[in-house]
């Protein structure tokens, strides 16, 4: 796909993100991040599926939506929503291993089950938190560092990489590159708090945005690395010259759960 092509669809996907975060009203907002989290996860259980582990996706994408619910619900602690979803992960399995072949594939079937909630959904669901308890010219600030981050370190790894950061996860990510795209990113989080947060500290942002980013450096590569394993390039062709979802949000499973965490450490007293 051309260039011209990708930058189309960007763009799409840009303007498409700017009305979600804009003008959904909370219970929309969420529901549209669940809906994220199923195809990433469906596309997570896909790749699983090529190393023959074969997930239970239906169960995998009840629990996913469980542990939205403890996000999403004051009363429904995330513990009480762990702790349902280990007691159905154990009856389930218990009932379903019921032959030799299953009993063969039940490691891992369980574990990647459960550890791919635990990946999606966990993480992604700080999204809606984000939102909800901080705003939304945060999650803009957020979605400047992290994209801005990754344009930095393309072009300068390209231009300048030369020592490999992960090479079997990701032979084109660069020491160089990281460090570019850290820049980058201080200078997106920078930009982003001067013209949306101005009353915010601008050390604390930009300090905020390099450990975000670094974050995101080390999700990236994660999601490789799962590619890698089932041995294809893209997590789906579901989003034309982008690959599919798990391929959009891979950095921000990382970034999210530690943007909100360093809000609360560093801007929030």
């Amino acid at each position: 796909m051309s260039l011209a092509e990708r930058t189309k669809s960007a763009l799409i996907l840009i303007v498409v993100l700017f009305l979600i975060i804009q003008f959904t009203p909370p219970w929309i907002f969420f529901l549209l991040v669940q809906a994220i989290i199923i195809g990433g996860l469906l596309e997570f259980y896909n790749l699983s599926n090529r190393r023959k582990f074969y997930p239970k996706k239906l169960l995998g994408c009840l629990f996913a939506l469980i542990i939205g619910a403890t996000f999403y619900f004051d009363w429904f602690p995330f513990l009480l929503g762990f702790t349902l979803i280990t007691i159905i992960a154990f009856v389930y399995f218990v009932i379903d291993t019921n032959s030799l072949e299953k009993l063969a594939l039940f490691p891992g079937s369980f574990s990647v089950t459960v550890s791919g909630v635990i990946y999606v959904s966990l993480t992604i669901n700080f999204f809606y938190w984000i939102r909800r308890d901080f705003g939304l010219l945060w999650l803009y600030l957020l979605f400047a560092v992290v994209f801005l981050g990754d344009t930095g370190a393309f072009l300068i790894g390209k231009r300048f990489g030369r020592h490999k950061m992960t090479p079997i996860a990701s032979p084109n990510k660069t020491w160089e590159g990281a460090i570019g795209g850290i820049i980058w990113a201080v200078a997106g989080g920078w930009l982003a708090r001067t013209i949306l947060l101005p009353r915010f500290p601008a050390l604390e942002v930009m300090a905020l945005s390099a450990l975000v980013h670094a974050g995101a450096q080390v999700a990236d590569p994660l999601e490789s690395l799962f590619k890698r394993a089932a041995g294809v390039k893209d997590s789906s062709n579901l989003i034309p010259g982008h690959g599919g979802i798990l391929d959009r949000i891979d950095s921000f499973t990382l970034a999210c759960p530690l943007f909100y965490y360093l809000m609360k450490l560093l801007i929030i007293k």
